[in-house]
């Protein structure tokens, strides 16, 4: 199992953010979670990155515990969900010149080209954060994210602030990526996109995680 979380809770002082939770995503596997704004989704998800730790539980990946600074799992895990990530002295182009370098990235040029024209964003390849529209922001982090080779990527509602037609588009390149047998965990508010892409869904509501009644829709 490639990412396995059992008994993991999250408490801040008394308050109970996530009840103990048992899930795993294996390789080449979408689990989506859904939930309002408040359920837990995003501890989770901070959780499941290494990027917070449990107040109880273990969260491994692929057999070791999950540490966001391990070179192998900076390696192998990416994170889409945090706008902030962005280099404000950064063009969109050299953004993925970055992230392509560091990840000895084949065919830099040509993948860079390509990831800009799916994103919608060849016009602004010389634009900085700060020109960038909140859409156009969330299309650079995801261009950033899937320019990369990963075995598992974490998606925490990847599809806000994109119009119904950039979040058909993501929907495409996600599935094109689970079928090279990357595996997904997708935190999202649009069953459509979890319908779409989901092997297994979860609902999440007052910090308790259960398996949807039925398929998203």
């Amino acid at each position: 199992m490639l990412l396995r979380l059992r008994g993991v809770s999250r408490t801040h002082g008394d308050r109970r953010i996530l009840a103990p939770v048992d899930l795993d995503v294996g390789a080449g596997e979408c689990v989506a979670l859904l939930g309002h704004n408040g359920a837990g989704k995003s501890t989770l998800m901070r959780l499941a990155a290494g990027r917070d730790r449990p107040t109880t539980g273990t969260v491994e990946f692929d057999g070791a515990p999950m540490d966001e600074d391990d070179p192998r799992t900076r390696a192998r895990v990416a994170l889409v969900g945090d706008a902030l990530a962005c280099y404000p002295d950064l063009t969109v182009r050299q953004h993925l010149e970055l992230v392509a370098a560091g990840h000895r990235v084949p065919d830099a040029d040509a993948r860079i080209t390509a990831a800009l024209a799916t994103h919608r964003l060849s016009a602004r390849a010389d634009a900085l954060p700060a020109e960038l529209s909140s859409g156009q922001t969330q299309e650079l982090l995801l261009a950033a994210a899937l320019l990369r080779p990963t075995d598992l990527l974490l998606l925490d509602e990847p599809e806000q602030r994109l119009d119904p037609d950039a979040r058909q588009r993501l929907a495409t390149v996600l599935a094109d990526r689970l079928a090279t047998g990357t595996s997904l965990l997708l935190v999202t508010h649009h069953r459509e996109l979890a319908a779409a892409l989901a092997h297994r869904t979860y609902v999440l509501a007052d910090g308790t995680l259960t398996p949807a009644a039925t398929p998203a829709t």
